[in-house]
């Protein structure tokens, strides 16, 4: 039952990572970009967990993809909230 959750998550993580990037063909914004970035490792990550991999989903392996995926998040936000210099 764990492995069909964990898949379940995977595929969502997957779907919401494909709806950011609709939404950044449309605009053209980086910002959607970053969040299908973060959305699609997540997903990758859950992937991973399920594997019959002999590694415990509490190794440092998946804490690490982890951090990376909401790093690209704060950096995204970080990016969207930046100052922009005017120029004359």
């Amino acid at each position: 039952m764990s492995e069909f959750l964990m898949g379940a998550i995977a595929m969502a993580s997957f779907v919401i990572a494909l709806f950011f990037l609709r939404f950044w063909k449309k605009t053209g914004d980086r910002f959607f970009l970053f969040f299908a970035m973060s959305f699609g490792i997540e997903g990758m990550n859950r992937v991973l967990v399920a594997m019959p991999i002999p590694w415990d989903e509490r190794s440092t392996q998946y804490y690490l993809l982890r951090i990376l995926s909401y790093m690209i998040i704060v950096a995204g936000i970080l990016y969207k909230n930046r100052r922009r210099t005017k120029t004359n």
